[in-house]
């Protein structure tokens, strides 16, 4: 699977997990130079607490389109270690 925003392949793995309908990639499979902090959270009943990246390629900042769990809930624990994505990024096969 590929994560592509802009044109750019932002992470690519045959080892995701889907969790509703979202394929979380491992995050050393994520190209950090394209992201960049964002404080953004938000807060999920069975998963836990979720944190934040933007993207930035090619000049465009993408805001929050990157998600992750640090410390996600017992239910959840699949995605610990994995990255997911955000509206307007293809994530194909």
């Amino acid at each position: 699977m590929k994560a592509i925003w802009q044109g750019v392949t932002i992470a690519e793995s045959e080892d995701t997990v889907v969790v509703e309908g979202n394929h979380y990639f491992p995050e050393a499979s994520l190209r950090k130079e394209y992201t960049t902090f964002s404080n953004h959270r938000t807060g999920c009943a069975w998963k836990g607490q979720a944190h934040y990246m933007s993207l930035f390629v090619n000049g465009e900042m993408g805001t929050d389109l990157v998600w992750f769990y640090p410390e996600p809930t017992e239910a959840a624990s699949e995605i610990k270690g994995r990255v997911a994505f955000g509206r307007g990024v293809q994530v194909v096969e």
